[in-house]
């Protein structure tokens, strides 16, 4: 009997040891599968006279091959390379917008200006002056379209903000969901780890990792996940799901609530910053309506901005075929002023205005402007340096802008957002349609001479922008080339980061991938060793018939 008994064991072994190799060879292709492997040991021995005798072998547990440093280092890694991604597909929009020199904005403003030459050349020519409103009209045209494309891609990024979170937030419920059947597979069988729920719920924390960055740490059997700056998204019994809302700051931007629960069991939303939100989809969609779009749009409105204030002054100091001195050329928008959501009820809104001759002035930046109860502080945004305004009466005025708080009476803590530049190429137009409108003579010389045309096209090379160091062209070519810049340092990051995926994915998978030709070799083997057994119990039933004929 002793002899059948061993070979059940070693039967019973070889027919775990392959099931657990076929179970390899079928998930060799499944995402986040860890191979197992038969744990076993000797069953002991009995003592006899003549020594201890072995009674065989015992399974003792299914083990993955798993290492948690590497899971982990891969998991970041797929999380950057998400990153990376989405920001290269949403920036390489904005450069395909702005670098086509052949058509668009930059051919668009040498055209005009050539048209002013043209009108500088022939003053009392109308085909001429026809021309150069046909031109200023293409200009404009063109700049509100630009402008409208990244208003365009700005309600894009906020739908896939909300799509990313709903996402974000399913995945917490199907880990938790995972957590419930580990700890309870665990009190159904405490000695044996339950491979392929823990593998499930790894590769879903994985899967996570690539639309938002998140830590795990494992306690009781269950992952606990925290993100930004360690807010708890999952812990213990309860998800904290996030939530997509406008801005309180600025409602025309989504932005991420993640939610928490006050001694009455109460769910508060909390807004957090953009710049606590790393990694994955979402924090690259982020990155980027900050680092990019936002910068970009700046810059276009700052270019519309310019041409037309300094076309507009120029135009004014001539005069038309009529002898009427010249009106504005162009018409803009104005700096955009958006309060806050928990100003109180009396605050009101400044009125704003562009500062008289301040167009150099004028940045890309925003401006938080903020009342401590007293005072009134100005940061710019997202540079994040404090200004001193100048004050003057009820206005106060800072890089070109000027706000006036009359009639306001706001409450300690209120603030408001300023977008000097934001809305600016988006009502650009041209205010003149009579071609006889244009000022093209300067005063006193008669109506036909083409000095104020010369003046105004002599503007194409005036360095009238950021503090007298830069032209409308040297300014458009800047913001080519701030986008061109991000877009190939972007890319540059996104191969290297595809290389050490690689390298990462490589030495996870040679702990913890199945090798078919490992499994099919183990096969022979393992089928070997049940034939072994089979052949055990075959001996100890002819043995035992044998002492059986004895008796008889």
């Amino acid at each position: 009997m002793n002899l059948a008994n061993l070979g059940k064991a070693g039967l019973l072994v070889a027919q775990n040891r392959l099931q657990t190799a076929g179970h390899n060879i079928n998930n060799a292709a499944t995402a986040g599968y860890n191979r197992q492997t038969v744990l076993s040991q000797t069953a002991g021995a009995t003592p006899t006279s003549a020594g201890w005798i072995g009674r065989g072998v015992q399974a003792v547990s299914v083990q993955r091959s798993y290492d948690n440093f590497l899971q982990n280092q891969l998991t970041s890694s797929l999380t950057r390379g998400a990153s990376l991604k989405t920001y290269g597909d949403q920036i390489s929009q904005i450069n395909n917008l702005v670098a086509d020199r052949t058509v668009g904005i930059s051919p668009g403003i040498q055209k005009f200006f050539d048209s002013l030459d043209a009108v500088a050349s022939a003053p009392a020519d109308v085909a001429a002056r026809q021309e150069l409103i046909g031109q200023a009209n293409s200009l404009a045209a063109q700049l509100r379209d630009a402008n409208a494309f990244l208003d365009s891609q700005r309600n894009n990024v906020n739908t896939q903000i909300d799509t990313t979170v709903t996402q974000i937030n399913s995945y917490l419920d199907r880990i938790q969901d995972l957590n419930r059947q580990i700890t309870t597979a665990k009190a159904t069988n405490p000695d044996q780890p339950p491979n392929d729920l823990l593998d499930q719920r790894d590769q879903l924390v994985a899967e996570l990792g690539q639309l938002v960055d998140v830590k795990a740490y494992e306690q009781d059997d269950r992952v606990s996940l925290t993100i930004g700056n360690g807010q708890t998204v999952l812990g213990g019994d309860s998800v904290y799901y996030l939530e997509a809302h406008p801005s309180k700051a600025d409602p025309g931007r989504l932005a991420v609530n993640y939610t928490t629960k006050d001694a009455s069991g109460n769910t508060i939303p909390i807004e957090m910053d953009d710049t606590r939100i790393t990694g994955g989809k979402l924090g690259g969609l982020l990155a980027f309506r900050s680092g990019a779009l936002d910068a970009a749009q700046n810059d276009l409105g700052r270019i519309a901005l310019g041409i037309s204030v300094a076309i507009n002054d120029q135009h004014k100091l001539g005069v038309d075929l009529s002898g009427t001195p010249g009106v504005d050329f162009f018409t803009v928008g104005t700096p955009k002023v958006i309060g806050h959501e928990t100003n109180s009820a009396g605050a009101g809104t400044p009125a704003a205005a562009y500062a008289a001759g301040g167009l150099s002035q004028i940045t890309n930046q925003d401006y938080r402007v903020e009342y401590d109860g007293t005072n009134y502080t100005v940061t710019r945004v997202p540079e994040g340096t404090s200004l001193t305004p100048t004050v003057a009466g009820t206005t106060l005025s800072f890089d070109g802008v000027e706000i006036d708080t009359a009639g306001m009476a706001p409450a300690a803590g209120d603030s408001w957002l300023i977008q000097p530049t934001r809305e600016a190429a988006a009502a650009m137009t041209v205010a003149i349609t009579d071609p006889a409108k244009v000022a093209a003579a300067a005063p006193g010389a008669g109506t036909a001479n083409g000095d104020n045309a010369l003046e105004l096209a002599a503007l194409r090379s005036k360095k009238v922008l950021a503090n007298g160091s830069m032209s409308m062209n040297e300014a458009y070519s800047q913001l080519v080339n701030s986008v061109a810049v991000k877009t190939q340092q972007n890319t540059t990051a996104q191969k290297a980061q595809e290389t050490l995926i690689a390298q990462n994915f490589s030495a996870q998978q040679a702990v913890s991938g199945v090798n078919l030709d490992e499994e099919y070799i183990s096969l022979q083997q393992y089928q070997e060793q049940y034939r072994a057994a089979a052949r055990l119990i075959d001996t100890a039933s002819t043995l035992f018939d044998t002492l059986l004929a004895l008796r008889n």
